[in-house]
């Protein structure tokens, strides 16, 4: 909505990546989306700051093909602004879950070179307002753009992980979050020009920008903005939660 109530298209979507099944939380019974926090789903908690945002024109939520039902019940459960909210099934891998949502704004005849897409882990739920919106507007301005925060910690490179390689300078190192941002029309046409083993090396979203040369710019994120990976971190989290 605009200030003065119109509901304008602003060719944003946010775009949850829920498609991993936690298999470094250990032997649990759900992937770790699922898992709760002070008595709530961590997807949730992620999908209520998507859902308020005022910048996204929907948001889609990318799950395991047999977590789609679980997924939109929760949806219907807990989120009041649930008709923005699209879930549709996940990729075999991060990037191919993303090319899916990339795919589907391109059938409902939503995408064009303005489309943004604003990338987010399932299981990051502190993401803030001010977080989303700059990486609104560096997506909008630039094209792509990454949530970091400076590396705090010495980084230690090692090639054979058994002796130190390398200690680059910490000055110029970042932990990256997310989100990660991009214009879609952009992010498939770059996709689409990698070989199969550099698509088969890909991690991160981000890196197919780099890997071609093409720039991204950095957000700055939170220190609280952690992802829930390990099952400390939902000790951690939980004390987050005020």
């Amino acid at each position: 909505m605009s200030e003065n109530g119109s509901s304008e298209k602003k060719n944003v979507y946010g775009v949850v990546l829920a498609g991993g099944v936690g298999a470094r939380m250990g032997n649990v019974e759900k992937p770790k989306q699922f898992m709760e926090i002070a008595g709530k789903p961590i997807l949730v908690l992620v999908l209520e700051k998507f859902a308020v945002h005022p910048g996204f024109d929907q948001v889609l939520v990318l799950s395991p093909k047999q977590w789609i039902r679980y997924t939109k019940d929760l949806i219907q459960k807990y989120i009041p602004m649930k008709e923005r909210i699209v879930v549709l099934e996940g990729g075999n891998t991060r990037n191919e879950t993303i090319m899916n949502s990339i795919r589907y704004l391109e059938q409902q005849e939503l995408l064009d070179e303005e489309t943004v897409i604003v990338t987010h882990d399932s299981v990051r739920p502190f993401v803030t307002h001010r977080i989303l919106e700059e990486n609104i507007q560096a997506a909008q301005e630039y094209g792509a753009c990454d949530t970091v925060i400076p590396a705090t910690d010495t980084i230690v490179q090692s090639i054979s992980h058994t002796v130190i390689s390398d200690i680059p300078d910490r000055s110029v190192m970042y932990q990256g979050q997310t989100p990660q941002s991009f214009k879609a029309k952009k992010l498939k046409r770059v996709y689409e020009s990698l070989t199969a083993q550099e698509k088969e090396i890909l991690t991160d979203a981000c890196k197919i920008f780099v890997i071609k040369g093409e720039e991204v710019r950095l957000v700055q994120g939170e220190v609280s903005n952690i992802k829930i990976t390990y099952p400390y971190d939902l000790k951690v989290a939980e004390s987050l939660i005020v």
